[in-house]
């Protein structure tokens, strides 16, 4: 074992004090004295007491979350004060950062912990099931509905239930909800007997419920009644300093399950693992160092760290309207039929329009090949030049046509 890998020890509560014993013995000059070196051990041992002790006081009672960042512990002393009372709690965070975990140690560290806890994730059920889902329905309710099913409001009774995703919700499915978290009242699908619900709502998102206000997608009046305890879950970027223990972690979980024994990782795997940015948060290094112990042969952990530079971008965003995304699909496929508007390979019959629909459009956006908009008040009729026919004139959408033969092009 060298000293400049990474050590699976045992305790993998260890694991930040040997890398900064690690760290502090390398810058200790190479004639150091014997007083020095008696003190650069005494420090590491103080060190790793002092990080193993920090780190069993930090998560005690929550043995499922790994790392000791300043992050993790602001989250995990949200939840000890939470835990304990009735009121909804909202999660909000990126996707992969752990927000059901979160919300089942809120189950544990509650009143409610010996009953059920029951998790929906909203985007998951299309959206004709969905109130079926959460409420019941009574038999012949809709079609196919042969007999009566029991909701998850109702499975949860006494407990707790999980509603990820909670930005899904159709807006026409919200004012029952919000009548359940105002009130804890409702009605299956089908039926008019009111049922109660003694439920604690816990609800999470990906999504900034705020904006979607805002935008008229969310209710207002349900954010606010779900808004009662935020807690955010941070992104993994933002807890560098808990990727080491990430990763032991997830290897020996792996290399066990695959009855592989890996003793160590390289300084510079270790390095790049906590440099990368995991958009994608612990369930992307989950499923990286995963698949880096299937690939291992040896004792040492060499994953493919290639792979991490192949990160998908999505595409940006530049239509903001309905007329700008109308423009843009408009001018993509003109470009396409190199500004070939007529014809049986042309934009129109490509967008499947009729071409002067089309024409009237591309007046109405502004779209020429010259990038100039053509001026709407002074060309009340456009003038195309096609080759070989005669001059004529209809009016098809609002836009006067006139063809002429004398010219072998179109011009728009």
């Amino acid at each position: 074992m060298t000293l400049g890998n990474t050590i699976l020890a045992e305790n993998q509560n260890t694991v930040e004090a040997r890398l900064a014993e690690r760290e502090y013995e390398a810058s200790i000059p190479a004639n150091a004295t014997a007083q020095s070196t008696s003190s650069a051990l005494f420090f590491t041992i103080v060190s790793r007491s002092l990080q193993a002790k920090q780190r069993e006081d930090v998560n005690e009672g929550f043995e499922d979350f790994v790392g000791t960042s300043r992050a993790l512990r602001e989250v995990l002393d949200l939840v000890r004060i939470v835990a304990p009372t009735t009121s909804t709690a909202l999660i909000e965070g990126e996707t992969g950062t752990g927000k059901e975990l979160v919300a089942r140690a809120i189950h544990e560290h509650s009143t409610r912990r010996d009953h059920r806890f029951v998790r929906l994730n909203c985007a998951a059920i299309p959206m004709g099931l969905l109130e079926s889902e959460l409420f019941g329905h009574e038999r012949g309710a809709f079609t196919g509905a042969v007999t009566r099913k029991v909701g998850r409001f109702e499975v949860a009774d006494r407990g707790t239930i999980f509603l990820d995703e909670i930005g899904d919700i159709p807006l026409e499915l919200q004012p029952k909800l919000l009548r359940v978290v105002q009130e804890g009242e409702f009605e299956r699908l089908g039926s008019t007997q009111t049922q109660k619900a003694n439920v604690r709502i816990v609800a999470a998102t990906n999504n900034d419920l705020a904006q979607l206000v805002a935008q008229n997608q969310f209710r207002r009046d349900l954010y606010y009644r779900l808004n009662v305890f935020p807690i955010v879950v941070p992104p993994l970027r933002e807890r560098r300093g808990d990727i080491p223990s990430l990763v032991m972690h997830f290897v020996s979980i792996y290399a066990e399950r695959m009855n592989k024994q890996i003793e160590s990782i390289p300084t510079e795997v270790m390095e790049a693992l906590v440099s990368h940015s995991w958009p994608g948060n612990i369930r992307e290094l989950q499923n990286f160092i995963e698949r880096s112990v299937i690939l291992a042969s040896g004792n040492v952990l060499r994953p493919p760290l290639g792979d991490l530079k192949r990160v998908p971008q999505a595409k940006p965003l530049t239509a903001i309207t309905l007329n700008d995304a109308e423009r843009d699909h408009i001018r993509q496929a003109l470009e396409h039929t190199r500004w070939v508007v007529g014809g049986p390979n042309g934009a129109a019959a490509r967008l499947g329009i009729k071409r002067s629909t089309l024409y009237f459009r591309m007046q109405k956006l502004g779209i020429s090949r010259s990038g100039k908009a053509p001026p709407l008040d002074h060309r009340p009729v456009d003038t195309f030049y096609l080759l070989g026919l005669g001059e004529t004139s209809h009016q098809d959408c609002g836009v006067a046509v006139r063809i002429e033969r004398s010219c072998s092009q179109m011009a728009i």
